[in-house]
């Protein structure tokens, strides 16, 4: 997979591309809607999803795996406890948070789920635009999918290709407070392809992003 996508400072528009090429791909489905009753309703779908494993926990049962899409099936191979379900909810959390954590510029909080590679990108991307006098708002509506594309073994250690598309408010504005690229009315259907790793043979249960890059 292609490496994370790099930030070099320099022309502006160049800039401002660049911080929007490093957290994903606006698709061209964008939208004016009511943001705060689409907000509520992504929490609505997020909390009425069925909870399979509580159940079987109430009824004392030892629930057996349960089945994993066509892309995922290198991962339960390497991991025969591997959950796809709840792999996805971490990685939908995950998303969200970073994201947020880019734009608002705190990397700090996301420091300890990043790889050297993206961390490094994204920090160049956040000197280079406070460099440039700009800031970035972003209101993240909500995922409308999060899914498998790829999977695979390198040595000891495990890797997932997620592929998102996502609803999300993103304004970014010069040292003036003008617009220079967005719109705070519009709702962006965004598209992002990231890879996440863990080893294998490790106790922590946390995966950390290796990649990142727009998605078609």
């Amino acid at each position: 997979m292609d490496p994370v996508l790099l930030f070099f400072a320099g022309v502006t528009a160049f800039i401002i591309f660049r911080l929007i090429s490093v957290m994903g791909t606006r698709t061209g489905h964008e939208q004016r809607h009511d943001l705060e009753a689409l907000q509520r309703a992504s929490r609505a779908r997020a909390s009425d999803e069925p909870r399979d494993d509580l159940r079987d926990e109430e009824q004392g049962e030892v629930a057996p795996p349960k089945p994993v899409s066509t892309k995922a099936r290198v991962l339960r191979d390497a991991d025969p406890s591997f959950d796809e379900k709840e792999f996805l909810a971490g990685a939908r959390g995950a998303y969200e948070m970073i994201v947020e954590a880019f734009a608002s510029g705190d990397l700090k909080s996301i420091r300890p789920y990043l790889n050297d590679s993206v961390y490094g990108a994204f920090k160049q991307a956040v000197v280079a635009r406070d460099d440039a006098g700009y800031t970035s708002d972003l209101k993240f509506v909500g995922i409308e999918n999060a899914a498998i594309a790829d999977s695979d073994i390198e040595g000891d250690s495990i890797s997932a290709i997620v592929e998102f598309a996502s609803n999300q408010v993103r304004v970014t504005r010069d040292k003036d407070g003008e617009i220079v690229e967005g719109d705070p009315n519009r709702i962006d259907l965004v598209k992002d392809r990231w890879k996440f790793s863990k080893k294998r043979s490790s106790r922590d249960p946390n995966w950390t992003l290796v990649a990142t890059g727009g998605a078609e």
